[in-house]
């Protein structure tokens, strides 16, 4: 019997070395209509999403932040106009192809955030260096979720604020609708427009096998977090956690 460890990608099970792999070719397949694609998926609701982590950011004028699995950057970019001149927000991502547009993205918008290629699990930064550390829809797609969020805890100093904003367990008297909408539509919306059926069907695969709001509350509070809190948005097609760093 081999001793390989092995983790989920989407329902199949992969050798855990090899997770970070295919999602980093999943990433690398949509970094060019990954925009696109989130407003289509959601119908435009992710931006909505993403201001309510904002506003419950604490994140103000002079704020430094970390925003993990930044992508295209667009919480970063909102992030970035809210501590202006005097504060600072880091990106970073561990696929160089996102990376890249959330760069550009964050260019043609007149601003400036300094980003490193790191892997959420080793983030490469001093104990207590930021007063928010996000990651918005990237932490289902982690090998070792305990361990990002770990580090995430590590890097934010006493008092600051780690959010989590990911698709979690919707309404249960709309799963049905839900599972029509996540395996029949969204992959065809993923083959016309990036050309990639197979990625929208696992990032559907990973969505179901992400913890539940509940779980992943304790996993939070296992990583050293205080005062873990979850708001349920759109029935619970999202839920945006939020920890306290003692």
């Amino acid at each position: 019997m081999s001793d390989e460890r092995t983790t989920h990608f989407g329902y199949q099970e992969v050798p855990e070395d090899e997770k970070a792999k295919r999602v980093g070719a999943v990433f690398r397949s949509v970094a060019s209509s990954y925009d696109l694609m989130n407003d289509l998926m959601s119908l435009g609701l992710h931006r909505a999403w993403k201001r309510f982590a904002l506003e419950l950011s604490g994140v103000r004028a002079g704020s430094r932040v970390l925003d993990v699995a930044s992508g295209s950057g667009d919480l970063a970019r909102a992030f970035a106009k809210r501590v202006g001149p005097t504060g600072q927000v880091w990106m970073t991502d561990i696929n160089a192809a996102m990376l890249g547009v959330g760069r550009d993205r964050m260019l043609d918008a007149g601003l400036f955030a300094p980003m490193a290629l790191a892997d959420a699990e080793k983030l490469p930064f001093p104990d207590a260096a930021f007063d928010c550390v996000s990651v918005a829809f990237g932490l289902r797609n982690m090998t070792h979720k305990d361990r990002a969020l770990a580090e995430m805890a590590r890097v934010t100093r006493p008092g600051g604020r780690v959010l989590v904003l990911e698709f979690s367990r919707v309404w249960k008297p709309l799963e049905r609708a839900y599972d029509a909408y996540s395996f029949g539509i969204l992959p065809r919306i993923g083959k016309y427009v990036a050309h990639d059926e197979e990625a929208y069907r696992y990032l559907a695969e990973s969505i179901r096998m992400h913890p539940d709001q509940e779980t992943l509350k304790g996993m939070m509070e296992q990583a050293g977090l205080g005062r873990v809190e979850y708001f349920n948005m759109t029935a619970g097609v999202v839920a945006l956690h939020r920890g306290f760093r003692p």
